[in-house]
């Protein structure tokens, strides 16, 4: 009896082994994925064991004792961010509009350089355990708990089920398990669900267990499968449209998608032009995926998403957590090699199916494009690598997901609100509770949430941008402007979802990156509007004369920078509304200027100009909030292997956008 036959023989009325065997893995396929996962469970309990007579501290549970190397930090942060959302999610959306979504990857390789020069020096220096608990030391305890709860449902209701619904697609379709129901028992259970409630199990196991430094060191090992099964899995992808060499492929998809009856197609285009895909627009809107609402995405996905920055928070020291941030930013330029390639293969390979033989399985729906290419082009053993990847994704977004959800509840409503007089054993106890209620509610809500979706990444970004422009606000001034005041953060905090509401039923044709731009404008004035309003400060000094003057300079810099570009927006949204009817893009530099969405430089000029705003305050104001950070430019000064690297990254996102604008 075979290894393929014997899981069927699990599951009574239904051959599994029948169904397995027609989507081409072997048992070969089968057992490489079982052995990566009894390695990563074990390490995992390994790794997060303690020594015999002492207690695990909650500093050990949710920061890993601030042990953390830079090449840790790196590999955990991107292992926590890249999963189905990416290979699933990212892929179907390359299969539908093309690389252009690869900006959300290229432009975070650049966020990361700014927030390990500017933010998390500063939150380091707080020594915080969660964002929101810099919150309420900045500003106040209500601050900190609106966004504390907002966290959490933003964890179990979209992170967790849409991670857990995607891997689970995924699988199903890699394996040609669609439509499989078990019976257990009186109830029917899909297949689907089966997978979903497995992949929470295998990551619960272990980061429930030993926390985030389990999470964060088996991380290393998932990053390694996860990168190299994504590279193995596109290799393929191109040798089969190459018909054997991968280069050729490569020219063939790029020759034939930039050619002839695809002139004009926005697949190979990382800036799309409304007229060529008004819908590849509407989720990518040209150039606002440089200059647009796709630094709001990035700054608050990266800078204050708490399963993401915890990793940074749980460095060794402030130089290790910037190495580690460079780090993770040259390995997120090989992202959209990974996942937006292979989407884009393969549409190139179903509009072209003629030339490819026994293909198995469809692609339905855009998010079928990455399982369906394991299915049908990655051989034995590769298979099996790359569906150790895709796990490996899964599950390691999955633990860091759990471990955060801890984290936020158990430091910031239990501790705080409910036993401040909690020793470390009940703190972790309770930490680990909160991460098994999390997998519980998730799995009970993720079909209902994400059942009929086409394409989940875009509603991973819709629906989380509907907080971003709040937290970014909030969050970023806080750090960094001495008058951000407690009044100008609750509100703030209680317009943000309703004006993103209220945008999406008024504007709802608007690219949602450019919604998320005017919804920022329209609360980062609000904000340092109530900031200069609110009468509770404190008399303080002026900084030294040395950091006044360089404060003044980038506070110059700055604001005429962000008058210019919001000048020149301005002039070519106007003078292209007066342009004549026989005006095109394709004859008229203005119309199009405005056909890759030029009016995303208004966001990108109050982005930047905003900025002179609080460095000219810190410079000048002799007031400040009573609980205003310090301010101390020595935490902005970075290594020579951090500049280095930085100026690395940015060279890579221009060569790559000159490439393929």
């Amino acid at each position: 009896m075979n290894f393929v036959q014997q899981i069927g023989d699990t599951f009574s009325g239904i051959d599994l082994s029948q169904t397995i065997g027609t989507s081409g893995f072997r048992a070969v396929d089968l057992i490489i994925l079982v052995i990566y996962l009894i390695i990563l469970v074990s390490l995992g309990l390994f790794l997060g064991r303690t020594k015999k007579g002492e207690t695990k501290s909650a500093n050990d549970y949710f920061l890993a004792g601030n042990t953390l190397t830079w090449w840790a930090v790196g590999a955990s942060l991107i292992a926590a961010n890249i999963s189905a959302e990416q290979f699933i999610g990212m892929s179907g959306t390359g299969f539908r509009d093309g690389i252009a979504t690869a900006a959300y990857e290229v432009m975070a390789a650049i966020t990361l350089i700014v927030i390990g020069k500017f933010l998390l020096p500063v939150m380091l220096k707080q020594k915080i355990f969660t964002i929101p608990q810099f919150l309420r030391e900045r500003y106040n305890d209500g601050v900190g708990l609106a966004f504390s709860i907002l966290w959490l449902f933003l964890y179990v209701f979209v992170n967790l089920t849409s991670v857990a619904w995607l891997g689970a697609l995924a699988i199903e379709q890699i394996l040609g398990l669609q439509g499989v129901y078990i019976q257990m028992g009186g109830m029917m259970i899909s297949m689907r669900m089966v997978i979903v409630i497995f992949l929470f199990l295998v990551a619960g196991i272990y980061s429930i267990y030993g926390g985030l430094a389990s999470v964060a060191w088996t991380d290393v090992m998932q990053v390694v499968f996860l990168v190299g099964g994504g590279l193995i899995t596109a290799y393929f992808a191109l040798k089969s449209a190459g018909d054997g060499a991968a280069m050729e492929g490569l020219r063939n998809v790029y020759t034939t998608l930039t050619t002839g009856e695809y002139a004009n197609d926005t697949h190979f285009h990382l800036v799309i032009q409304e007229s060529h895909n008004a819908s590849a627009f509407a989720n990518v809107p040209g150039i606002a995926a440089i200059v647009g609402g796709v630094w709001l995405t990035n700054l608050g996905y990266w800078g204050f998403n708490q399963y993401i920055i915890q990793k940074g928070l749980a460095a060794k020291s402030v130089d290790e957590a910037q190495k580690g941030l460079v780090f993770a930013g040259f390995l997120k330029l090989l992202i959209p090699f990974i996942v937006v390639l292979p989407g884009v293969c393969a549409f190139y390979m179903t509009a072209h199916a003629d030339q490819f033989t026994q293909l198995q399985g469809s692609i339905n729906v855009a998010d079928d494009a990455y399982p369906w290419l394991i299915r049908n082009f990655a051989p034995p053993v590769v298979k099996g690598l790359s569906f150790a990847a895709l796990t490996a994704a899964i599950i390691s977004s999955l633990a860091s997901m759990f471990n955060s959800t801890s984290t936020l509840f158990t430091m910031d409503i239990y501790k705080k609100y409910i036993n401040k007089e909690a020793d470390d054993r009940k703190l972790v106890n309770v930490g680990r509770l909160t991460s098994l209620t999390a997998l519980i509610i998730a799995a009970i809500a993720v079909k209902p949430l994400l059942g009929g979706l086409d394409q989940a990444f875009q509603y991973i970004q819709e629906y989380s941008g509907f907080i971003y422009p709040g937290i970014i606000t909030v969050f970023g001034l806080g750090l960094l402007w001495k008058r951000a005041s407690a009044k100008a953060a609750v509100w703030t905090a209680i317009a943000t979802i309703p004006l993103g509401i209220l945008f999406k039923v008024f504007l709802g044709g608007v690219p949602f990156q450019l919604r998320a731009g005017y919804i920022f404008i329209i609360l980062v004035s609000m904000f340092i509007l109530i900031s200069y309003l609110d009468n509770k400060f404190v008399s303080c000094e002026v900084p030294e004369q040395k950091d006044r003057e360089a404060m003044m300079k980038w506070a110059k810099i700055l604001g005429c920078a962000g008058i210019f570009f919001i000048v020149m927006a301005l002039i070519v949204i106007i003078w292209g509304a007066l342009l004549p009817a026989s005006a095109t893009p394709e004859n008229n530099f203005i119309a199009y200027l405005n056909d890759i969405g030029f009016q995303a430089f208004i966001f990108f000029g109050v982005l930047v100009g905003c900025n002179a705003v609080w460095l000219y305050s810190d410079a000048n104001d002799t007031k400040k909030d009573h609980k205003a950070l310090p301010i101390d430019l020595s935490l902005f000064h970075t290594s020579k292997v951090y500049n280095w690297g930085a100026l690395g990254i940015a060279i890579i996102t221009i060569i790559l956008y000159i490439t393929l604008w």
